[in-house]
């Protein structure tokens, strides 16, 4: 699917610095899609409340996409949680905590899946449709060289085997179907803001350029290619 053919429905879920950014860029770069954005706060008619940990949201995201009476095209999932109040990366095995775990699979993991789930009814055998996830690097168990890391890290890898597995499914229900995870490099938004001095500047994107980086790699996707794992610069990630 290409620039020039990117029409119907488009649903963005996560309202941090690369939802926000790709929303704007899709805006720009797709004008003929119909864009809704999905978080924790809804709004008017082209914003849904949606809680990925809430079953009774996710239950209600189909009828409210119906409502637009477009095809679904296209479905990124921006959401993603590194830290927050009583929840920061484990340095050592010592402060591996069960809640953490829970925690950090609940969006980094089970999310995607279970918003795959939600959207399925919407799509049409005949129509080509994407679903992209944002994934990590760090979550590659074959590049994990520093350790550390530990909820995060395996959050992150269970969600490319479920959506891996995802994808063999669909190849076979919905032929017309890429699923993609991405690595969208380290952005300049709150969930890296705490480690932002780790990294060299010419490394650290601002969120207009990841989201340019990441649709310019997911419009060259197409069904032959799903179920792969891509960094911004569209080079594939081992598993």
């Amino acid at each position: 699917m290409h620039d020039d053919n990117w029409n119907g429905l488009a649903l963005v879920v996560g309202t941090g610095g690369i939802g926000q950014a790709i929303s704007e860029r899709l805006q720009q770069r797709f004008p003929d899609l119909v864009l809704v954005t999905a978080g924790r706060e809804g709004g008017s008619r082209h914003q849904v409340q949606l809680d990925l940990e809430s079953d009774t949201d996710l239950e209600r995201l189909a009828p409210a996409l119906q409502q637009f009476g477009k095809p679904l095209r296209l479905v990124f999932n921006c959401s993603g949680r590194l830290h927050g109040p009583g929840l920061k990366p484990e340095k050592r095995l010592t402060q591996v905590t069960r809640e953490a775990l829970a925690e950090q699979f609940s969006i980094n993991a089970f999310a995607p899946v279970l918003l795959a789930k939600a959207v399925e009814p919407l799509f049409e055998r005949d129509r080509p449709v994407h679903f992209a996830s944002l994934s990590a690097r760090v979550g590659s168990i074959s590049d994990n060289r520093t350790g550390g890391w530990y909820a995060y890290r395996a959050a992150k890898s269970a969600q490319n085997q479920l959506l891996k597995t995802l994808s063999v499914e669909w190849s076979r229900r919905w032929p017309n179907a890429t699923v993609t995870l991405l690595h969208p490099g380290t952005t300049d938004t709150a969930l890296s803001k705490p480690f932002q001095s780790f990294v060299p500047p010419e490394k650290l994107f601002s969120p207009e350029r990841a989201a340019d980086q990441l649709l310019t790699v997911l419009s060259t996707q197409t069904p032959q290619q799903s179920g792969s794992f891509l960094a911004w610069d569209g080079q594939p990630i081992d598993w």
